[in-house]
């Protein structure tokens, strides 16, 4: 299957951005190059962009698609969260803008092999990066029933996670559980008729808690997003694309943070903790997608858009 990914918010990123022709931009969730291919577009001779991405698929689709802007443009396989030492080894300090788009993409989701959907019938995989060691089947195999139970119920935030993981425990203690349809059936059994199918699959908050475990995503947003901000130049900006309302509430919270970080009681009259702005937030409110691109695109429609920007000088 050919790599293929609808950019999300596309245009209100780009916008956001601000680019500068002899500016410096980083994507650290490259995919298949969408969003990248319209920040190069807008660089001249002296403009440099960096692609980062886990997925080696997503490396290939995204090379070919930037070909043409390959004089400016280098691509490396890994985590953002590894991007500062990344635009070091490129001989480059700071940057322009930063682009985070935190959905999983289209190719992802569609290629059956890779484990991701609860549509398919596939190995328990959900990695992003295929030379992980850990898989969606080992966390379900493996963790404990405290830990699956809270994994479960926070990253999924599932109702009926306590009912999923005990149906999961007793499965496993047979056999392992090896497939994405094993693990739907045990979650459609664990959910009351009633509720089962009122809030879209009953799978999908399941599946989308396990894969945030797998690939450590919640963990390496929050752990990166403070150096991120310290890589921009003065007036750099950084957009990031949640689909997630934790992932969601980790940027807006990092965010107000290097906007307000001084940490002095109310009370006194001036600031003594020394803690100085790094920038601001130019979006009080996301910007979420149009009635038109929710239509185009369904899996837009929990996409949210903010924007932080560092001070000028």
């Amino acid at each position: 299957m050919d790599f293929h990914h609808v950019s999300v918010l596309l245009e209100e990123t780009i916008q956001g951005l601000n680019i500068k022709p002899d500016g410096v931009y980083a994507d650290g969730t490259l995919g298949g190059g969408g969003h990248a291919f319209y920040i190069c577009r807008k660089l001249g001779v002296n403009g440099r962009f960096i692609g980062i991405d886990q997925d080696e698929t997503a490396i290939r689709a995204a090379s070919e698609r930037l070909a043409e802007f390959r004089d400016k443009v280098s691509i490396i396989k890994s985590n953002y969260r590894n991007m500062k030492q990344i635009l070091w080894q490129n001989d480059i300090q700071k940057v322009d803008g930063i682009v985070l788009d935190l959905g999983v993409s289209s190719y992802q989701l569609d290629t059956k092999e890779r484990g991701f959907s609860y549509m398919e019938d596939a190995g328990l995989d959900m990695r992003m990066d295929t030379e992980q060691e850990v898989t969606a089947g080992s966390i379900i195999n493996r963790y404990s029933e405290e830990k699956l139970f809270r994994v479960i119920r926070t990253y999924g935030e599932e109702k009926y996670a306590g009912n999923i993981v005990r149906n999961i425990v007793r499965a496993r203690a047979e056999k392992p559980i090896e497939t994405t349809f094993e693990l739907v059936e045990l979650i459609e059994k664990s959910i009351p008729a009633k509720d089962r199918y009122t809030k879209g699959h009953p799978a999908k908050r399941t599946f989308q808690a396990i894969r945030i475990e797998c690939n450590r995503e919640l963990e390496v947003l929050e752990q990166s997003l403070d150096e991120m901000i310290d890589l921009l130049q003065p007036d750099g900006r950084i957009c990031i694309i949640t689909f997630h309302s934790l992932e969601d509430r980790i940027v807006k919270n990092s965010f107000r943070k290097n906007q307000h970080p001084c940490t002095c009681p109310p009370s006194f009259p001036v600031c003594v903790c020394g803690k100085k702005p790094k920038g601001e937030m130019i979006t009080k409110k996301p910007i979420l997608p149009g009635e038109e691109e929710q239509e185009r695109n369904k899996r837009s429609k929990s996409a949210k858009l903010r924007i932080f920007k560092r001070n000028s000088s």
